[in-house]
């Protein structure tokens, strides 16, 4: 006789990179474990497992998230994009192009969850989003200038402990000026 199918455990499928991967996961499963250990998908990285460092950052729906705060079970049906599907094949994404360009990454620990959040960063900002440190909220006033101390607001979520914060920053402003040719072509 088979055993009774146990309450804390399900199949679920993610979306991940464009792919859908079908797996047994216990209910209590982060998806950054689920994306490691039972994926294989280690770009993504586990740093404070408290969602305090970034390192973990991934695109949920096109929008940041940390990926040890957030269970596998409720990422069920959701569009889950790792480090691991920015590229079009060799190309790079213009971010990820942008922190090579400029040496935004030093040991490379954090690089993942940096770029990661950098992507989704620029379309908050595209989007009009305010950050903690705009001057002007109102939505006729459309997006603020993408200055540094901008980027340095909407990417301190993400620590970098080598300290190239400096690099990092650049890379997205030269990201976001890029994409921004991109759009008036």
């Amino acid at each position: 006789m088979a055993p009774a199918p146990s309450s804390t455990s399900s199949d679920i499928t993610l979306n991940i990179n464009g792919e859908k991967h079908t797996l047994p996961v216990d209910h209590r499963t982060t998806l950054l474990d689920a994306l490691r250990e039972r994926l294989d998908l280690t770009g993504t990285k586990k740093g404070c497992d408290q969602g305090q460092c970034g390192a973990c950052t991934v695109l949920l729906d096109g929008r940041r998230a940390v990926s040890c705060l957030q269970l596998a079970v409720a990422a069920e049906g959701r569009e889950i994009t790792t480090i691991e599907g920015l590229a079009d094949g060799d190309r790079l994404h213009p971010v990820q192009q942008a922190f090579l360009d400029l040496d935004g990454y030093q040991c490379g620990y954090c690089t993942p969850g940096q770029i990661c959040s950098a992507i989704a960063v620029i379309e908050e900002h595209a989007a009009g989003w305010p950050s903690a440190v705009t001057d002007d909220v109102r939505p006729e006033a459309g997006p603020p200038p993408l200055s540094p101390e901008e980027i340095r607001e909407r990417m301190s979520g993400n620590l970098c402990r080598c300290g190239a914060y400096v690099s990092i920053a650049q890379a997205v402003a030269r990201a976001a000026e890029a994409k921004t040719g991109e759009a008036a072509a």
